[in-house]
């Protein structure tokens, strides 16, 4: 992506700024940082940034990094509008906000006590929560080619994934194949830990892989993703490995589509998003199952794996063109294991778009 789009990025983000009387925004979140300048799109560590992004209400913007990345920075952004900070970075970056318009906006879900106690010192902040994000909701189309070029990956994979659900192979082997098959047609790292869950785990939404062996005659549910060009897919599919299904896999396995079926079949812009959950959560209820449906029916993503909106009932969202969230009902029995079945959508003009 060119160095413009960024900058009109960041124009779109100045009117919200003006909008909601800020003079200037701490952008903290990686994903955001990355979104509004092209710079680092993650933060390996919980306990450590790669750096901050100022945007003014009109311009000029800074970005404020430590010397590791000082050259990185350069090449992307003019070197007099990089702070280098050194042995306190919230106090330094607090003096430069110091000589920016205020009141500063800062993002108070990912920016912890402690920095926030030195970097505002004489400053006012405000929470300003959820203003980049709401510019990441709708993809731009350059973002949904991305999309679309990793889910492909995904999609790959998925065709390619029955050949290894060999017995006795462990889900830690399996969830290997999965990486290295992610590598070897080009993605640049895995969008998220991935889960490959035999028999009873599946029947745990975010099953971490174990040693736990694939069986003859078991469930195995596998949810992954890929980065590709900083976008990141993510799919899930049930198998069975084996002979003949269990009549349980079956029906589960048949409530699960039809129940997406429900939910795909409403997906369009203007719903609100708790009617896109309660489509599937409907056809569930009428199945005497819906207790086993213990999670929201998607979310979006795009730079991150779960990004807004939440496809939940509790949500106030309303599904808009350019949006790309996932549909993933799922069943869960802990005697024998769950089906949980994905796929990745794009909200149209006019109705939606498996990607």
């Amino acid at each position: 992506m060119n160095k413009l789009r960024y900058e009109e990025r960041r124009e779109k983000l100045r009117a919200l700024l003006r909008q909601d009387e800020l003079g200037s925004l701490l952008v903290s979140l990686d994903a955001n940082r990355f979104y509004l300048s092209g710079f680092e799109p993650i933060d390996h560590q919980v306990n450590e940034s790669a750096g901050y992004l100022v945007v003014t209400k009109d311009g000029p913007d800074w970005l404020c990094t430590d010397s590791r990345y000082h050259t990185a920075a350069c090449r992307l952004w003019d070197s007099e509008r990089v702070l280098i900070y050194k042995a306190n970075a919230a106090e330094e970056i607090g003096e430069l906000l110091k000589t920016l318009p205020g009141p500063v906006g800062f993002e108070t879900k990912c920016l912890n006590v402690h920095f926030f106690q030195n970097v505002s010192k004489g400053l006012t902040m405000q929470a300003a929560d959820g203003l980049v994000e709401r510019l990441r909701v709708i993809k731009e189309p350059e973002e949904v080619d991305a999309l679309e070029a990793a889910c492909a990956i995904n999609h790959k994979l998925m065709e390619w994934l029955p050949g290894v659900l060999a017995p006795d192979r462990t889900e830690k082997e399996l969830a290997w194949d999965v990486e290295r098959f992610f590598r070897e047609q080009g993605a640049d790292a895995l969008s998220f830990p991935s889960i490959t869950a035999v028999g009873k785990n599946a029947a745990l939404p975010h099953a971490v892989p174990g040693l736990d062996r694939i069986k003859e005659n078991s469930c195995v549910l596998v949810d992954v993703g890929c980065r590709l060009n900083d976008y990141c897919s993510d799919q899930t599919r049930t198998f069975w490995a084996g002979g003949k299904p269990s009549a349980a896999f079956l029906r589960t396995l048949e409530q699960v589509r039809t129940a997406q079926r429900k939910a795909l079949d409403v997906l369009r812009p203007g719903l609100a998003v708790a009617d896109a959950y309660q489509a599937a959560r409907a056809y569930f209820e009428e199945q005497g199952v819906a207790e086993h449906f213990t999670h929201s029916l998607g979310h979006g993503i795009g730079l991150q794996t779960h990004e807004e909106p939440s496809l939940s009932p509790r949500s106030k969202a309303v599904l808009q063109a350019g949006m790309v969230v996932t549909v993933e009902p799922g069943l869960y029995y802990p005697e024998w294991g769950g089906v949980r079945w994905e796929y990745m959508v794009l909200i149209t003009e006019d109705g939606h778009r498996a990607l």
